[in-house]
């Protein structure tokens, strides 16, 4: 094809959510997008999405599909193409600009095809004595950041990894972590910090104002309030052991 042909066509590698639907209820959907998202609209920055109904549980006769794409756009998310559909309501989605895809679409496998094979070697001696691998290290613990704002009735987890959050943690959102958390900016609402059981792991905010902080399960809430000596101040928490036992220390943070 000449280079400078009116039309193109290159390879690319394009990052698509795998969007998993278990309704074409619009009011179940927009109120579970709600829940998640808090109808924010740059919560998905426009990226693109495939939405998968094979495991859906409610499916409507006639869906609404261009609601269902105005509805996602509403949070930054772009519906492209549907799999997991019955043919007829697949139709339905083509016709509205949706096109099915298959699962291989979604994630391509990387074996080649077999070719005709070799004959097998002869068998190698056997070694007088096999020495063992030295044990590969265990891999750094990894850090995930949080740099959007969560809000009320929003939850977000760090598995298996630090959580650094640089934006405020609304009342009624929560953040958990299996290993440290660290918020720069307002801590208002609950924080669970060693979710999977690490005593050591700690919580630090440059602003507490939660409503609850936790570290391996052990927590305390803050229903009356922060005490007045430790709010909306910089602030650590930990466990310490104490008679055998563990307890919660919430100390104010010097960072001057």
């Amino acid at each position: 094809m000449a280079k400078d042909a009116p039309i193109q066509f290159k390879g690319t590698s394009l990052k698509i959510i795998q969007t998993q639907l278990r309704s074409t209820d619009l009011a179940t959907l927009h109120a579970a997008l709600g829940e998640l998202t808090g109808n924010s609209p740059d919560f998905f920055e426009n990226e693109l999405a495939v939405l998968d109904f094979s495991h859906a549980e409610t499916l409507t006769d006639s869906p609404d599909w261009p609601a269902i794409c105005d509805l996602l756009r509403g949070s930054g998310l772009h519906a492209i193409a549907t799999r997991g559909l019955p043919e007829e309501l697949a139709s339905l989605a083509l016709a509205a600009g949706l096109p099915a895809v298959s699962a291989d679409a979604l994630g391509r496998s990387t074996a080649r095809p077999k070719t005709a094979e070799a004959p097998p070697a002869a068998p190698a001696p056997e070694p007088a004595s096999i020495i063992a691998p030295p044990a590969a290290p265990e891999p750094a613990p990894r850090t995930i950041t949080l740099d959007k704002p969560l809000r009320s009735g929003q939850r977000f987890y760090a598995k298996g990894s630090d959580l650094i959050v640089t934006a405020m943690i609304s009342a009624g959102a929560e953040v958990i972590a299996d290993g440290n958390i660290h918020v720069y900016a307002p801590l208002r609402g609950r924080a669970l910090a060693g979710a999977s059981g690490d005593k050591a792991a700690r919580i630090f905010t440059t602003c507490l104002e939660a409503e609850l902080v936790s570290v391996a399960g052990i927590y305390r809430t803050f229903e009356a309030g922060v005490p007045a000596e430790l709010a909306r101040q910089p602030a650590t928490v930990c466990l310490i052991e104490d008679g055998g036992e563990s307890r919660l220390i919430v100390a104010a943070l010097a960072l001057r």
